[in-house]
């Protein structure tokens, strides 16, 4: 994969050629960026870039052997590390060098923008999360004893470094802290605060921060310039808020972003009311039995009405959500979403999904999140 290949982050992309260029490449690197922003890619477009015989004008050729598999992400010194459990065909001791197939048929059906949700959707898990084992571990250091086979540098890229458990992080201290000569290590990572700091301290920090909506614009363009209206694109990039792989859901309107908008609505109508318990108790029990993926999405869908209550609160476009629905549901929603309420509500959500990734009872968690946002709607209703 190429840089001119990854999407906007030009300033990320120059301090990576920089690195190259001024002879100080860390061996262990941390790439951390919101899901979207393209951490994984410019993971790969650096390694590419890195090992790259002919570069050019800033970029990996393309063209040279080396290049050239790598575009397939499939390179003999490129390797990978990711999380995983069991499913139909690993019944037991799950690993990544198990999965290998799946994953590059993965990697490159995506172009490199992967979410962790689809990497489990595409292993057919159901509800189970995925983590990175002491096996996984025991496999890099493996890997990195031996010298390249062809390239300069031997790179292993760790997806979702966050899934790290303890054992396997403990293993791999001392290769974060002094791997040999010619090898790059890349943690690509979303949350900073899950990963050991003993893990931290040890990898090189690369900040990643959402895409621009210019650049969504652009790459919008480029992929469905027949497809989609200059307006389209223009409320997309708004509403992915720099998420990439959000853009891309947008732009198929599926099932799901629909059933997320009318169930929400739904569920804080409920939460308004506050004495409907029994439309409530069923509506807890619709969300409980959605898979785990689907109650994420579920959650973060909630997050983007809280951003867009508070930009319409600020007198901003609301051109961003999609439909006419969910404009008018916005306009009415926005005013209880204020200085009373707004943080704790946030702060709910977010830490819904944190609970859900961590196997939470879904019924327990959604009726305890349905009472205490009651409690925050009528803070809001006071204060509007």
């Amino acid at each position: 994969m190429r840089f001119s290949e990854v999407i906007g982050q030009q300033s990320v992309k120059e301090r990576l050629r920089a690195s190259i260029r001024e002879n100080r490449v860390a061996h262990t690197q941390l790439f951390l960026g919101p899901e979207g922003a393209g951490a994984f890619p410019l993971a790969i477009a650096f390694a590419q870039y890195l090992n790259c015989t002919h570069k050019q004008d800033g970029d990996s050729c393309g063209t040279c052997p080396s290049c050239v598999k790598y575009q397939k992400f499939a390179h003999p010194d490129l390797h990978f590390i990711f999380p995983t459990t069991t499913n139909e065909k690993v019944k037991k001791h799950p690993a990544s060098e198990l999965f290998q197939e799946e994953w590059l048929d993965f990697v490159q059906k995506k172009e490199g923008y992967i979410t962790e949700s689809e990497w489990y959707e595409k292993l057919g898990v159901g509800n189970k999360q995925g983590a990175i084992y002491a096996r996984d571990a025991n496999e890099i250091v493996r890997l990195i004893g031996f010298k390249p086979y062809e390239a300069a540098y031997k790179v292993v890229v760790i997806f979702q470094a966050e899934k790290l458990n303890a054992s396997a992080s403990n293993k791999l201290l001392k290769s974060f802290e002094e791997p040999p000569g010619h090898t790059l290590l890349i943690l690509v990572a979303e949350r900073y605060e899950l990963i050991i700091p003993t893990v931290r301290s040890r990898a090189q920090l690369v900040k990643i921060p959402k895409l621009k909506d210019e650049a969504v614009m652009d790459a919008l363009q480029k992929k469905f310039s027949t497809e989609l209206t200059p307006e389209k694109m223009a409320e997309i990039a708004a509403t992915s808020q720099g998420n990439w792989n959000l853009a891309l859901q947008l732009t198929e309107e599926t099932d799901d972003s629909k059933y997320n908008f009318l169930k929400f609505r739904e569920w804080m109508r409920l939460c308004f009311r506050g004495n409907d318990y029994l439309s409530l108790h069923s509506l807890i029990q619709e969300l409980s039995r959605l898979g785990r993926e689907k109650q994420k999405r579920f959650l973060k869908y909630g997050l983007q009405v809280m951003h867009n209550s508070l930009l319409v609160n600020g007198g901003q476009n609301i051109a961003t959500v999609a439909g006419a629905d969910e404009k008018d549901y916005l306009r009415k929603f926005a005013p209880f979403v204020n200085e009373a309420n707004r943080k704790a509500m946030y702060a709910l959500l977010n830490e819904a999904v944190y609970h859900v990734e961590r196997n939470a009872h879904p019924g327990i968690l959604f009726a305890d999140l349905s009472f205490k946002l009651s409690a925050l709607m009528r803070l809001g209703k006071q204060q509007k």
